[in-house]
């Protein structure tokens, strides 16, 4: 399969170019991460209720088997969980990220991109997805299926952000009747 040179900058990791028929991706401002969390999956499932198929996944926090706290995404089309938060032990100062689970997560959405979603929602722009990890390759598989993409955007990492999606991406309010208007506006647009 050849791929046109705009999706092998995008494949590649190299900046992203505004190009005809490609995907539009809404930013959400996250200052307010738990609230713009919830309103991606309550919007998902508002959608799947109407037919649309959603896939990707929202971060949440929950406890695991053993009753301890940590973040976790959840998959918005299967309810399934990714534990990306991982004890180290009492004490430890290290990252404790589990990037197994947030890989796990990562090719979820990626089949979902793949497989005939309608629209993806990627949890969040964040530390990992800054250095080009985490689920960098997810916003990928997305932008190259031309599916549109809602994403929560740290606000500790817009200019990363700015660099990573450029024009593709739009900053949307993060509210619900915001959120609507721009389904509409890229359904119109598809």
């Amino acid at each position: 399969m050849t791929i046109p040179d705009e999706e092998s900058e995008v494949l590649s990791g190299a900046p992203l170019t505004a190009t005809s028929g490609w995907t539009r991706i809404a930013a959400l401002p996250a200052e307010d991460s738990a609230r713009v969390q919830s309103l991606m999956q309550a919007f998902a499932e508002e959608l799947m209720k109407s037919g649309v198929r959603v896939g990707g996944v929202t971060q949440t926090r929950g406890a695991d088997s053993s009753g301890r706290s940590g973040i976790m995404l959840r998959d918005v089309a299967t309810g399934a969980y990714y534990p990306i938060s991982q004890d180290l032990g009492p004490g430890s100062v290290a990252c404790n990220l589990d990037t197994s689970e947030l890989a796990l997560a990562c090719a979820a959405i990626e089949r979902s991109a793949r497989g005939g979603a309608q629209l993806i929602i990627i949890s969040k722009f964040s530390k990992q997805e800054a250095g080009r990890g985490g689920l960098c390759d997810a916003f990928r598989a997305a932008m190259t299926a031309r599916v549109p993409v809602i994403a929560a955007v740290s606000p500790h990492y817009r200019e990363e952000w700015r660099a990573f999606a450029g024009p593709l991406a739009e900053d949307v309010a993060p509210e619900r009747q915001a959120l609507a208007e721009w389904w509409e506006k890229v359904q119109r647009t598809i």
